[in-house]
């Protein structure tokens, strides 16, 4: 390859945080897809028409819980300028390249997907990760369908890598480029409740059902998620008001006064809020 080519979620407790923090300061003194030329290889679940397996085998030893020991910012650092792809650059070097010279390197592209798959299999996830990679700095820009593909096998390789903000990333990418691609939303939706970003994970799996209705992992999730997703905003809610109750109660105590003598009532008609003092 060219030198020219070569070159070519915070947390809920930090949400509350930092909600209060500066008021209180102040009153006081956180598996590789099918070929470039659309066949698939022997480690899919599943093809760009949503025919799958029951459950991913990239996945199956992922669970569905980020470690408790990881750091929630070390992914942030993981933007690598060997996993960064320049595309600005890209397209200036094929400015003067044939359209054959674009054939034989989209061929690269697919050898080196090839190679990447065979080294996922292996469990070799940071090779694989460089041979998709290289993979992307040669495949022609005007091939989006291959290119999202290698964007998609790299996603599963960080996934196996717990680099799921990386992963997120790459998916979201392979979407840009092929926006009915089933298999970039599945893999998406599972970095993303692995980051407890249950929404995002919930809004890609209802995409997943509206291109493949009868996609067993999705219509799971599709139950399974919901209910989570309210426990958690009952939870955030609660601690939220909690903050909220300790500020109010430093902010009244000069006076005499707390929370207690103040009530949040609903209006049954109007569904507002109305707040009555009493002493």
């Amino acid at each position: 390859m060219s030198e020219r080519l070569k070159t070519s979620d915070i947390s809920n407790e930090d949400v509350i945080e930092d909600l209060t923090k500066n008021i209180e300061f102040s009153l006081r003194s956180d598996a590789p897809e099918d070929n470039l030329n659309g066949s698939e290889t022997a480690d899919d679940s599943e093809n760009a028409t949503g025919d799958r397996k029951e459950r991913h085998p990239d996945f199956e030893d992922i669970p569905l819980n980020a470690p408790e020991t990881s750091d929630p910012h070390e992914d942030d650092k993981e933007d690598s300028d060997s996993d960064s792809i320049d595309e600005v650059s890209l397209k200036d070097a094929e400015m003067d390249l044939t359209d054959d010279q674009k054939e034989k390197r989209k061929g690269v592209a697919e050898e080196l997907k090839v190679v990447g798959n065979d080294a996922f299999k292996l469990g070799e996830y940071e090779c694989s990760i460089e041979k998709y990679t290289e993979g992307l700095k040669i495949c022609p820009l005007q091939f989006p369908r291959q290119r999202a593909i290698l964007y998609c096998n790299r996603s599963a390789a960080k996934i196996k890598q717990e680099r799921y903000k990386q992963a997120i990333k790459d998916c979201t990418k392979a979407i840009e480029l092929d926006e009915h691609y089933l298999k970039a939303y599945v893999r998406r939706a599972c970095a993303y409740e692995l980051t407890d970003k249950l929404d995002e994970s919930l809004a890609d799996y209802k995409k997943v059902l509206e291109l493949d209705p009868k996609h067993k992992e999705a219509l799971e999730a599709s139950v399974r998620l919901p209910p989570k997703i309210e426990e958690r905003n009952e939870k955030l809610k609660t601690e939220v008001m909690g903050k909220l109750k300790d500020l109010g109660n430093m902010i009244l105590r000069p006076f005499g006064l707390s929370t207690e003598n103040f009530k949040l009532e609903q209006d049954p008609e109007s569904k507002g809020y109305k707040i009555n003092f009493k002493q």
